[in-house]
């Protein structure tokens, strides 16, 4: 009932909004993270965008952190337009959208350029579209950048992380990935990262820089170690209600702005990884260890062993097209 009540609820919000696009229109843009990450900084870049080109006919309101909707309440939100747009990461698609978890696959990108081929590319642009499904619009892949991986010891060989439980979002591959090192996963919200880790509730966790600086996972690990071994990005998505009711003009300024704020994203997203980097290293409350060629070389063989477990759930041609975007 709880489940039934609230979209009740959000049903409810979404009729008094207004049944009728109303000038000025509003977009209501919910998302988890703190406003100086990746995501958190293009939000704000698409909302000036957005309101400077349309004339302020188009005003874009930002709920950062949790503060209006979790994730996966804001994708219940959005297909009733109590939302207008929102960015969860990957895994909260995955049940409706399996192909996704190719994003998850650890080493299938060899750098960023490759990683925006695919993203920019057939494949990308493929998997855009099964959002269709639930009612929603995809609009953009949104970076937060490469992920690296922390416990309270250094993992430098695989055989490291043996018997360590790593907080994880929820994906199989993810999971698959952990029992590949004989390590355990557990599942728990991004907002209830730090406590678990300050607690042992989980040994270690993977993210990127930017959110190690930011929740201050440096503070209760004390080993991170940089292995870019996979790939944290958004989905952002709007809904077929809001969407077919706006003017071509209207979803033509919408558009642009996206594409502006999708580099906007990636640039920031990598000068933020950079600079939180350094920020790490300065706060000295971590040691950090980077791999050698060869010992990238080892995890990434070690890991890559899970494909072929996800030719049918992702598609062994997505996989093949992803990896075939690169130098190999």
């Amino acid at each position: 009932m709880g489940k039934i009540g609230s979209l009740i609820g959000l049903m409810m919000v979404a009729f008094t909004a207004g049944s009728a696009v109303a000038r000025p229109i509003t977009i209501k843009f919910s998302h988890v993270v703190a406003v100086d990450t990746p995501k958190g900084q293009a939000a704000e870049y698409f909302k000036k965008l957005v309101e400077e080109r349309s004339n302020d006919e188009i005003k874009v309101e930002i709920y950062p952190n949790a503060s209006l909707y979790g994730a996966q309440v804001a994708i219940d939100a959005l297909s009733v337009n109590a939302l207008q747009m929102t960015a969860p990461s990957f895994s909260k698609f995955t049940d409706f959208i399996p192909q996704l978890q190719l994003f998850d696959l650890p080493f299938l990108f060899d750098d960023k350029e490759h990683l925006h081929k695919v993203l920019d590319g057939e494949v990308g642009r493929k998997i855009l579209t099964l959002v269709g499904k639930r009612g929603l619009v995809g609009l953009a892949y949104w970076d937060n950048g490469f992920k690296q991986i922390s416990a309270n010891k250094p993992l430098i060989k695989p055989e490291n992380a043996a018997g360590l439980k790593f907080r994880t979002m929820s994906s199989k591959v993810l999971e698959e990935q952990f029992k590949a090192i004989e390590a355990d996963s557990m599942v728990l919200p991004f907002s209830e990262v730090y406590g678990a880790l300050r607690q042992g509730v989980v040994d270690g966790q993977e993210n990127t820089l930017s959110n190690i600086y930011t929740q201050r996972f440096h503070e209760v690990q004390s080993d991170l170690t940089l292995t870019n071994h996979g790939y944290l990005g958004y989905l952002v998505v709007t809904n077929k209600i809001f969407w077919n009711r706006l003017t071509e003009r209207q979803r033509e300024i919408i558009t642009g702005a996206m594409r502006d704020a999708t580099e906007f994203a990636r640039t920031k997203a990598a000068e933020l990884n950079e600079t939180n980097l350094e920020k790490i290293r300065e706060s000295g409350r971590i040691a950090i260890h980077e791999l050698s060629a060869d010992q990238r070389r080892v995890w990434k063989k070690k890991l890559m062993t899970i494909y072929p477990e996800f030719y049918d759930v992702i598609g062994k041609d997505l996989i093949e097209g992803a990896l075939a975007a690169g130098n190999r």
